[in-house]
């Protein structure tokens, strides 16, 4: 697919952040639509280097977080979509990179901006939780306000999903922000029923049909889990008062072991991505699985050559010259 092939799309670009929720709504969006990479956009030089990975006893070369455009073409009256992921939000450099990521979209003839994030609050497990959502023009709160959508009265978006929409006001774009509301306690592992409030609250606004069903079965499955982790943790709290020889002994993983798979789960992986390279709607089953097993990073690459036109390679976005400065 080629960025002239979309007629002013709305772009769509999601970070990593608190519950996965932003990545986990754009990795499904992508995988539902079957959405196709068109760009990459190179920023090796805000990334900096803390560690390398081991692979079967090599060190393997140094693999800077990936920024990619992926692009599908509505089959029917609705708008076409653009969604930018990146791996990494950086840690200098952000203004500028926010800015060049806009003058791109901006040849594409977007002009409507959305990221999504997390919105970290005192909720129980069992409350269905809001989707919040803030916007950078009149004609978008307005839709927002007739749509019953919460408001952010105050505060701040931090990190690329507010920074973002700040350059696009800065360019008299529209759009804004949709927080799934998750609660705080697990604001560190993936929270999936906020990212599937957030894609319906965003199908609602822009009017496409996306199959969420995968998507809720996920939902419900962590959900599951996370009230078994709960009670597990009220039951270690009462027995905290025993004798330590009386506690179970935990076993710790041999580090040396870490990585490895089975070769069922591998199979399962070789099949699923067999199934993939037919039928990228199977796409997020098999993230699903990577991201259960612990080796989506290690996989990543050839996950994401799902999206790529066989015998095409995606362009490149090109930083832009000079240091980029932090915005702070």
């Amino acid at each position: 697919m080629q960025a002239s092939d979309l007629e002013r799309p709305i772009m769509v670009a999601a970070w990593p952040g608190m519950g996965h929720v932003a990545l986990t709504a754009a990795y499904y969006l992508m995988a539902k639509l079957e959405m196709e990479m068109i760009v990459e956009y190179q920023a090796t030089e805000l990334f900096d280097v803390g560690h390398v990975s081991v692979n079967k006893g090599l060190v393997q070369p140094f693999r800077y977080p990936k920024s990619q455009f992926f692009g599908w073409k509505n089959p029917g009256d609705g708008p076409d979509l653009i969604l930018f992921i990146g791996e990494a939000q950086p840690p200098q450099g952000r203004y500028n990179f926010c800015r060049k990521l806009i003058d791109y979209a901006q040849q594409m003839a977007v002009s409507h901006v959305v990221t999504f994030a997390a919105f970290a609050t005192n909720i129980s497990l069992t409350d269905q939780g809001r989707v919040i959502a803030a916007a950078i023009d009149h004609e978008t709160l307005g839709k927002l306000v007739e749509n019953e959508i919460h408001l952010l009265s105050g505060g701040n978006i931090s990190g690329m999903n507010g920074i973002l929409l700040g350059v696009a006001a800065e360019r008299h774009m529209s759009g804004g922000c949709l927080l799934g509301e998750m609660p705080q306690m697990f604001a560190s592992v993936p929270f999936p029923k906020a990212s599937l409030n957030v894609l319906r609250m965003f199908s609602k606004l822009t009017k496409l049909e996306i199959d969420l069903s995968e998507l809720v079965v996920e939902a419900d499955r962590i959900q599951k889990h996370l009230d078994e982790a709960v009670s597990q943790l009220k039951h270690l709290e009462q027995r905290a008062g025993r004798q330590a020889e009386d506690e179970d002994e935990t076993l710790l993983p041999d580090p040396l072991d870490v990585g490895k798979l089975s070769e069922e789960d591998q199979a399962k992986l070789d099949l699923l991505f067999g199934e993939a390279q037919l039928d990228r709607s199977k796409a997020y089953e098999l993230k699903r699985l990577l991201d259960e097993l612990g080796v989506f990073r290690e996989y990543e690459d050839r996950f994401l050559d799902l999206f790529t036109f066989e015998g095409e390679s995606p362009g490149e976005i090109e930083p832009p010259n000079g240091s980029p400065e932090d915005e702070s």
